[in-house]
C-alpha cells in the first residue's frame, strides 16, 4: 500500500511539471509577451537552474540575461515614457517632424548602449581615439537629426526642426565630468529659442503644435532629474572593467542590445531589418557576359574596363549623333541665348532645390591659402595703389608723396609702415594687418575696413576717421585734429591718444565705447553708453 501511495505522488508531480512546461511554451513563442523589447518571464513558479526538482525544471535552451543596473532601467523608463510620448506627438504632425523624431529615438537608443558600456569598461582618456570610437554611434545619430534640419531649410516646419536640432545636443551631457545636469539645462535654453517661436505661431491656430513643444521640453526636465539621481558628478566607469572597445562589441552583439527598449510607433511600423550578411567566404563575382554589358548590379572587374576601351570605335557606336542644327559652335544664334531650350524653367529648378534643401555657398578662400602676389606701388589717374606688401621695403619706410587731388588705396599689406607726405584727398585701407600709417593732412577721411591691429598718427588736420570691423586700433591725433569725427562699426579695442597740455607731456589714452544699452522710453528707442564704475 505504501508503494502504491509513492507511485501516485510521483505521477502527480510529473503531471505538475508537464503542466508548467506546457504553460511556458506559448509564452516564449508569443511575441506579445514582450513589452518594449524586454521579454517577460512566465509566472508559473519556475525556479533557477540548479533548484530542487520538486520546484520544477527550467528550460536549458533559454539562457538567463544578467540584470541591468538601476541606472539603465531608469533610462529605459525615460525612453518608454517621455521620449515615446514625444515620438507619438510628432507622428500626429507627420512629415519631416515625424522623420526627425524617429532619429531622436535612435539617438537615445545609442546613448543607452553607451551607458551600458560605461558599466562594463574602464574609463578611457577623453582625448584618445578609443573614446571617440565608443561615442561614434551616438555622434552619428545626433548628426542625422541635424542633417534633417539643414536639408529642409525651406520647409514651413523649419522652426520645429530647429527646436529638435538644437535640443538633441542635450545627449552630450555624458561628456561633462563635473556637473552634467547643468549641460541638460543649458541645452533646454537652446531648444527654447526656437520652441517658443513655435508656440507663438501656433497658440491661436493649432494646440497640437503647442503640446508638441511642451512634450519635447518635458524630456529635458526628466533627463535632468535622471542625471541628478544617477550621475551627479559625471559618469562612473567600471574601474575593474574590460577594454572600452571590447565592451562596445559585447554590447552591440550581446543580449543587452537585444533588449533595447526601442518602442514601436503608434502606427505599427515594419519590423527591423535582418542583420547584414557576412562576406568573408563569399563566392567570386560572375564573369562578364560576352556582349560586355553586365546585367548584375555588382561592379565589374577593372580588366573588363580596359577591354572595353581597347575595342576601338565600337565603344562609341551606340552614342546618339548630335544634329548640326543643335550644335552651338555652328549656330551663333544658339550662343546668343543664355540657356539651352530644353533646360528646365526657373520655377522647376526652385521647386527641385526646395525639395532637396539648399546647398551651401562656396566660402571665401582664407588669406593664408591665397597665392602670394608681388608687392605693388603704382600711380594711376590720381590714385595711388599700394598692395601685397609683407613687411617694409628694403629702403625702410614706404613713402608716398601725395597732393590734394590724390586718393590712396592700400590693400592686403602686412606689418608695413606707410608715410604719406603732403596733403592728400582720402585714404582707404582694406584687409590689412598690423599696418602703421603716418599722414600729414587730409581733405576728406581715412576709411579702414577689416584691418586688425591698425595704428595711425596724424601730424596735421584730419576731418573724419571711419572704422569698420577693426579689432584693435590706436589713433594718435595732433592738436590741429582734436575736432576729428570718428565713426566705428563692429569694432573692438579702439583707443584714441590725445596730446598732453604741453609738448613735453605724454599722450593721454582714451578708449572708445563698445557696449551700448538700448531702452524704450515713450515709444522711442534710446541708446546709451554702458558705464562701468568702481
Amino acid at each position: 500500500m505504501a508503494g502504491m501511495n509513492n507511485l501516485t505522488t510521483l505521477i502527480k508531480r510529473l503531471e505538475a511539471a508537464t503542466s508548467r512546461l506546457e504553460d511556458m511554451v506559448p509564452t516564449m513563442n508569443d511575441p506579445s509577451a514582450a513589452s518594449n523589447g524586454i521579454a517577460s518571464l512566465p509566472e508559473s513558479g519556475l525556479t533557477a537552474p540548479g533548484a530542487d526538482a520538486r520546484g520544477g525544471a527550467a528550460s536549458p535552451s533559454q539562457p538567463t540575461a544578467a540584470p541591468l543596473p538601476p541606472a539603465i532601467d531608469d533610462f529605459d523608463a525615460l525612453i518608454n515614457g517621455d521620449v515615446k510620448t514625444f515620438v507619438n506627438m510628432s507622428e500626429e504632425i507627420g512629415g519631416l517632424v515625424a522623420e526627425q523624431s524617429a532619429a531622436v529615438l535612435r539617438a537615445f537608443a545609442a546613448e543607452r548602449k553607451f551607458l551600458i558600456v560605461t558599466t562594463k569598461a574602464k574609463k578611457p582618456d577623453i582625448q584618445s581615439p578609443v573614446y571617440m570610437e565608443v561615442l561614434k554611434d551616438l555622434q552619428a545619430t545626433m548628426g542625422v537629426v541635424n542633417d534633417i534640419r539643414e536639408a529642409n531649410r525651406a520647409s514651413p516646419l523649419f522652426k520645429h526642426l530647429s527646436t529638435v536640432s538644437e535640443g538633441i545636443n542635450v545627449l552630450i551631457w555624458v561628456a561633462n565630468e563635473s556637473k552634467p545636469a547643468d549641460t541638460v539645462i543649458e541645452m533646454l535654453s537652446s531648444a527654447q529659442f526656437w520652441g517658443n517661436r513655435v508656440i507663438q505661431d501656433y497658440k491661436e491656430k493649432d494646440q497640437t503644435h503647442v503640446q508638441w513643444v511642451q512634450t519635447f521640453y518635458r524630456i529635458f526636465k526628466s533627463l535632468a532629474a535622471y542625471v541628478r539621481q544617477h550621475y551627479m558628478t559625471g559618469l562612473a566607469w567600471n574601474p575593474n572593467g574590460v577594454d572600452p572597445l571590447q565592451a562596445t562589441e559585447e554590447v552591440n552583439a550581446g543580449p543587452s542590445s537585444a533588449r533595447s527598449p526601442t518602442p514601436q510607433s503608434s502606427t505599427g511600423g515594419p519590423p527591423p531589418p535582418p542583420p547584414l550578411p557576412k562576406f568573408d567566404n563569399a563566392p567570386p563575382p560572375p564573369p562578364m557576359p560576352p556582349n560586355g554589358v553586365s546585367t548584375s548590379k555588382s561592379p565589374a572587374d577593372m580588366g573588363a574596363v580596359f577591354d572595353e576601351i581597347s575595342r576601338g570605335e565600337s565603344v562609341t557606336s551606340k552614342l546618339r549623333k548630335v544634329d548640326p542644327s543643335s550644335q552651338t559652335h555652328k549656330n551663333p544664334s544658339l550662343r546668343a541665348g543664355s540657356a539651352v531650350p530644353s533646360a528646365p524653367t526657373r520655377s522647376d529648378s526652385q521647386n527641385s532645390m526646395s525639395s532637396r534643401g539648399k546647398s551651401p555657398l562656396p566660402g571665401r578662400k582664407p588669406e593664408s591659402m591665397r597665392t602670394k602676389k608681388p608687392p605693388k606701388k603704382e600711380f594711376e589717374s590720381n590714385k595711388w595703389l599700394i598692395e601685397n606688401y609683407d613687411g617694409n621695403p628694403p629702403e625702410g619706410m614706404l613713402e608716398i608723396k601725395a597732393s590734394i587731388s590724390h586718393s590712396i588705396l592700400i590693400s592686403r599689406c602686412t606689418k608695413t609702415t606707410i608715410r604719406v607726405v603732403g596733403k592728400a584727398n582720402a585714404i582707404s585701407l582694406d584687409n590689412c594687418t598690423q599696418v602703421s600709417l603716418v599722414i600729414d593732412s587730409l581733405v576728406s577721411s581715412v576709411d579702414v575696413i577689416k584691418s586688425p591691429k591698425f595704428e595711425m598718427q596724424v601730424l596735421g588736420m584730419l576731418p573724419t576717421i571711419m572704422l569698420d570691423q577693426v579689432d584693435g586700433a590706436a589713433l594718435y591725433l595732433s592738436r590741429e585734429s582734436l575736432g576729428t569725427e570718428v565713426f566705428t562699426s563692429k569694432c573692438t579695442g579702439v583707443n584714441i591718444n590725445l596730446p598732453g597740455r604741453s609738448d613735453d607731456d605724454d599722450y593721454v589714452e582714451r578708449a572708445l565705447p563698445e557696449q551700448i544699452k538700448s531702452v524704450v522710453r515713450d515709444g522711442v528707442v534710446v541708446s546709451e553708453i554702458v558705464e562701468h564704475a568702481g
